[in-house]
């Protein structure tokens, strides 16, 4: 039998580096799965869930507080990558600038790089932040996967509505993949599966 997503991710979990400039962006060392989303999307909670830890990733109540690009080793088997959140107006031009300059950096040709998760809410759909990312994602050839967070503030009917509204419009980029995961961290909702997604990618 292989291995279970619950097993895989029962081991360490440690911060491993933070980079507030393209210049301190630690050299790859293991597979990298990067979770990127609009401010208060909810990334953080979905991280720690998924890590079933408390704290792993800080949660904030203050959008576009997580300002650099955080690295965790996963019991040593890959880098789960948290990215600052993005779409938040009341950053400063040249501070949104420079997030994106590093963003940039840190995605263009990053041969460990497996999958980019890019977290959408439920309650909103995309965004056009998120349709910007997905853009830098297809020029930056990397793959990703939309992942809808906070599914359990609407109903069942609505998200399957929103889902093949995602999937029609990613047919317009290229380094989308078709899939959408359907996530609670509030009421543990997909968490299993995403795990499991992650497994695969990963190793």
């Amino acid at each position: 039998m292989g291995e279970s997503s619950e097993h895989f991710f029962s081991g360490s979990c440690d911060f491993a580096a933070g980079a507030a400039t393209a210049e301190q962006i630690p050299a790859a060392t293991l597979p990298e799965v990067v979770f990127a989303g609009r401010s208060n999307v909810g990334k953080s909670s979905l991280i720690n869930a998924i890590t079933n830890r408390k704290a792993l990733a800080r949660t904030s109540r203050t959008p576009g507080r997580t300002q650099q690009i955080n690295f965790f080793n996963i019991a040593g088997r890959f880098m789960l990558v948290d990215m600052p959140g993005y779409g938040f107006a009341r950053v400063s031009k040249l501070q949104k600038q420079d997030w994106q300059d590093m963003i940039y950096s840190y995605l263009r040709g990053r041969e460990s790089l497996r999958c980019v998760f890019v977290l959408v809410d439920a309650r909103h759909g995309l965004k056009d932040s998120d349709r910007e990312m997905m853009k830098a994602l297809d020029e930056c050839a990397a793959p990703y996967r939309i992942v809808l967070t906070k599914i359990d503030e609407i109903k069942k009917p609505a998200r399957e509505v929103l889902a093949a509204a995602i999937q029609d419009e990613l047919k317009k980029f290229t380094a989308g993949h078709p899939d959408i995961y359907f996530t609670s961290a509030e009421k543990k909702e997909g968490i299993e599966a995403l795990r499991e997604v992650i497994m695969r990618v990963a190793i």
